[in-house]
């Protein structure tokens, strides 16, 4: 049977096109949590960016893996692939682990969240931003030294600012009071829900759903 070189044609493109689409790699996301490593740190304000990510991989079952410079974690959802690192450098050079894995996994630099403790915030507050100064926070300060560039987005959640002069150092590495504690869980859901809205939505949609929340 002699097939019409026009039917041949449609056909050669419906499969050209279809595997072209297969062929499509799955858009990254880069969510990295500052923090210290060590048991010490754990429960500290400083690490609210290693909690955030733990809470997340708990609630959407997924575990951490040792790798170069940090933990390192994957999600899938609906055509994006979510990697979730904590940078095991120490506060002070998270901008090495961000750097490595960015490049390692061809990210761009929109496709990179930071979720860092923030001073100027009361506790629990929200502020998601395309960029901005590092706000004297040593790790945002290594990342914009690094990748030349304060022009990165940031998830900033409140600590606030309620300790006395010259204790600001044992304020941020102390633990969670009583009543902190008590509204840690509903601030940690939400946060998880920014994270995938961010790989979902976009940077836009997120800020304007979740600011001032």
């Amino acid at each position: 049977m002699n097939i019409p070189k026009w039917h041949t044609s449609w056909l050669n493109t419906l499969f050209k096109n279809k595997t072209e689409k297969d062929e499509v790699p799955m858009k990254k996301f880069l969510v990295v949590g500052l923090g210290n490593i060590g048991l010490e740190y754990v429960n500290t304000r400083h690490n609210i960016g290693f909690k955030i990510l733990n809470y997340f991989a708990n609630k959407e079952n997924i575990t951490f893996q040792t790798a170069k410079l940090g933990d390192v974690a994957e999600f899938k959802i609906k055509g994006r692939n979510i990697i979730l690192l904590k940078p095991n450098t120490y506060m002070n050079l998270s901008g090495k682990a961000l750097k490595y894995w960015m490049e390692k996994e061809k990210i761009e630099t929109e496709n990179v969240l930071v979720i860092t403790d923030d001073l100027n915030l009361s506790f629990g507050t929200i502020r998601i931003k395309p960029r901005g100064t590092d706000g004297g926070h040593n790790g945002l300060k290594n990342i914009q030294l690094l990748l030349n560039s304060s022009e990165y987005p940031r998830f900033r959640f409140g600590i606030s600012d309620e300790f006395k002069k010259g204790k600001q150092i044992d304020y941020v590495l102390g633990e969670w009071n009583e009543d902190e504690k008590s509204k840690l869980q509903e601030r940690l859901e939400l946060a998880s829900q920014i994270i995938t809205s961010f790989a979902l939505a976009g940077l836009d949609t997120t800020m304007n759903t979740f600011n001032g929340k």
